[in-house]
């Protein structure tokens, strides 16, 4: 019996099975037996030689009776597995035939700001949508999405400026913690080699810093406690001195110098001024006291925790790349502990000089000065000028003025030595950066932060400059 369904009703047959191969376009042929040998010749299943071929009305009918893997149109009906998270039973959904739509206004129709109905065929209210069909969501592309979009960017990024301008003091101690921790690690992998362990060679290194840091608290000390014993003794022979002096009497009787500065001096708020001068002072002490206790116990975690760190850094790497990032950021890491392995060579050489020297002058707290040369010269540019002049304010004072004009004399000479042979062929060798570069990037980190600026600013030239050697050059020439 001949099959009568229609051609668009019969379920279609599964994918892959009971298709008969269908030969591919062969080329036009030179010669017409073949055009007519390809006419006369039925189509051949795609089968290998060898085995008989599946076909046959037996093959037609069982592909006509197998399913189609479409959805029958009454199965639609049905729910599609889903449950409401609420009561946890089935969702019965409707097809969208059945669905009210919304219709369009007609010419005349009444408004549906007064006419109920009107509004309900408007607005397609069904069992599904009480309140009519919900429109078509606002692309990405609308006024309001952008506009909303771009102002929570801007307000996340003022957040984000406000918040890092806020924790502004709490950074940097972070930053100058984990720069201190890279420059003593070279000492703690020198002890390791020697066979301690990374706790002990850790342990070891960070007492060896306090050490340095008390004894220059403790040279300090002495001189400061004997300065002002002796200004507290002597005060009553300076207002004496100054009552006799001629030239100041002559003031005092023209201008009333000393009614003037005894009115000063009683006044409500030279007192109010000089009790806020001196608690702003002690809370600059006590502020700094806490930021290099703070900085020290950072610096020890991150000095103890940094194989780890780096570890971490490296795997936020890409796979295929990370090899090489591991490569340029142990290079750039040496770089930073060479750095201050060389500025602690050059601080140690300008301290020692300094000792020797105010030694052979016999200028007093000759100990305490040359700690404060050595400590100042490990700024870069200016600390060396700064601790000069310490010194030779010092000599003045308690020295003669011929112990004054030669410690000048010698703190000139030494500073060009230090700038010009000392430290260039200490910073090559260590960080490899040109001497130009280094005081560029001094001058900018010293504008932009302050000494803790210039002294992140040359590991930092150093770092950029290997980036540049390493991956941006090879890769300008392969453009």
């Amino acid at each position: 019996m001949p099959d009568e369904t229609p051609h668009e009703d019969r379920p279609a047959a599964a994918p892959g099975e009971g298709r008969r191969a269908v030969p591919a376009p062969s080329p036009p042929a030179d010669s017409t037996s073949t055009d007519d040998a390809s006419k006369d010749d039925p189509p051949k299943d795609d089968v290998p030689e060898g085995e008989p071929a599946k076909g046959g009305p037996e093959r037609v009918a069982e592909e006509a009776k197998m399913p189609s893997g479409a959805l029958d149109p009454e199965k639609t009906d049905k729910p599609f597995g889903e449950r409401d998270p609420a009561t946890g039973g089935p969702v019965e959904r409707s097809r969208d035939e059945d669905a009210v739509k919304p219709v369009p206004p007609e010419p005349g129709a009444p408004d549906p700001a007064h006419d109920i109905e009107q509004r309900r065929r408007e607005a397609g209210v069904d069992h599904r949508f009480p309140f009519g069909r919900p429109g078509e969501p606002l692309g990405r592309a609308h006024p309001f999405v952008f506009g909303f979009t771009a102002a929570l960017g801007v307000i996340t990024a003022w957040m984000l400026v406000k918040a890092a301008t806020n924790a502004k003091s709490v950074i940097v101690m972070i930053v100058v913690a984990m720069f201190l921790a890279v420059g003593l690690n070279p000492a703690v992998e020198r002890l390791r080699r020697i066979g301690l362990p990374r706790g002990v060679a850790v342990g070891t290194v960070f007492l060896g810093v306090l050490a340095f840091f008390a004894g220059f608290v403790a040279s300090l000390v002495q001189p400061v406690s004997e300065q002002v014993t002796e200004l507290r003794k002597n005060i009553p022979d300076y207002v004496t001195q100054l009552q006799n002096n001629e030239r100041l009497a002559e003031w005092d009787k023209r201008y009333g110098l000393l009614d003037r500065a005894q009115k000063a001096v009683n006044s409500k708020g030279f007192q109010d001024g000089l009790t806020d001068t001196a608690t702003g002072i002690g809370k600059v002490a006590i502020n700094g006291v806490f930021q290099t206790v703070t900085i020290l116990i950072l610096t020890l975690y991150f000095l103890s925790s940094l194989p780890q760190i780096k570890t971490f850094f490296y795997q936020l790497a890409p796979r295929s790349r990370r090899a090489r990032v591991a490569l340029l950021g142990d290079e750039i890491l040496d770089r930073i502990g060479g750095y201050v392995a060389g500025q602690f060579t050059i601080a140690f050489i300008a301290g020692l000089t300094s000792y020797i020297f105010l030694e052979i002058m016999s200028v007093k707290y000759a100990l305490a000065l040359a700690l404060i040369v050595a400590v100042t010269d490990l700024i870069p540019l200016v600390g060396a000028t700064v601790g000069a002049v310490v010194v030779c304010l010092v000599a003045f004072l308690t020295g003669t003025v011929t112990d004054g004009s030669i410690c000048i004399a010698f703190y000139v000479i030494y500073q060009q030595v230090e700038n010009y042979v000392v430290y260039p062929r200490v910073m090559k060798r260590t960080v490899d950066v040109q001497p130009a570069v280094t005081i560029v990037a001094a001058l900018i980190g010293a504008a932009l932060l302050g000494v803790v600026g210039a002294l992140l600013a040359i590991p930092t030239a150093a770092a950029i400059s290997l980036l540049i050697r390493e991956v941006l050059m090879p890769r300008q020439e392969t453009l």
